[in-house]
């Protein structure tokens, strides 16, 4: 294995380390996506919920290094179009889980052995989120070109470096926090904590999605 600090410059680790931990520790849409599988679905669910998110960095690493994300970024009609899609997919899990849909019974369907279902649901709902989350794009392009220094080596190398560092980052600070939460819902599992959760979960999905909006088309 070589070192990551022949691939990336030295210099830059540290404060590249430093400004991934600020993002990844702020929360966001996949935050509380990952809780609330975890929440009502279980630690099969929620960690199924964080093997989504980093899907989604994968795809956006590879879009990255097409150069995908910067057309996209570059162009306000795209972006905006992006920022729409995503932001009604936030509104679409938030009325989901407001109506209990993937919630409760997720839960029973982890208890009768039916978890591969729920956790393909919460794999696939984790890596959209991300995917469709234009500020995540835009982290990409703000974050990583700062921490690449051509003298070093390959930008595509470096790029593709930095990207396997915050996802395994990303994976270190949300796996323990889907754990976390499959142990409050075993210490809160009641049906009308879980509907609580449901509902305090849709009403957040539905702000970030009216925020998204606001921020991004406003």
């Amino acid at each position: 294995m070589i070192p990551i600090d022949l691939i990336i410059d030295p210099a830059l680790l540290g404060g590249f380390i430093a400004a991934a931990v600020a993002i990844i520790v702020s929360p966001g849409p996949d935050t509380i996506v990952i809780l609330r599988h975890a929440l009502t679905g279980g630690r099969g669910t929620g960690l199924a919920a964080v093997s989504g998110v980093q899907l989604g960095l994968l795809v956006h690493t590879a879009l990255a290094v097409a150069g995908i994300s910067l057309l996209i970024a570059s162009s306000p009609v795209l972006f905006k179009a992006l920022t729409v899609i995503g932001a009604v997919y936030l509104a679409w899990l938030g009325i989901q889980s407001l109506r209990g849909v993937g919630g409760l019974e997720v839960e029973t369907g982890v208890e009768t052995g039916a978890a591969p279902a729920g956790a393909a649901r919460a794999c696939r709902e984790a890596a959209l989120c991300n995917i469709l989350n234009p500020k995540v794009i835009l982290w990409f392009l703000a974050l990583l070109p700062n921490f690449i220094n051509p003298e070093v080596g390959d930008v595509t190398v470096q790029l593709i470096a930095l990207s396997a560092l915050l996802i395994a980052l990303n994976i270190l600070w949300q796996a323990p926090m889907a754990l976390a939460a499959d142990g409050a819902r075993r210490w809160l599992g009641r049906p009308e904590t879980m509907r609580s959760v449901n509902r305090v979960s849709g009403a957040i999905l539905l702000g970030m999605a009216a925020l998204m909006l606001s921020q991004h088309l406003l």
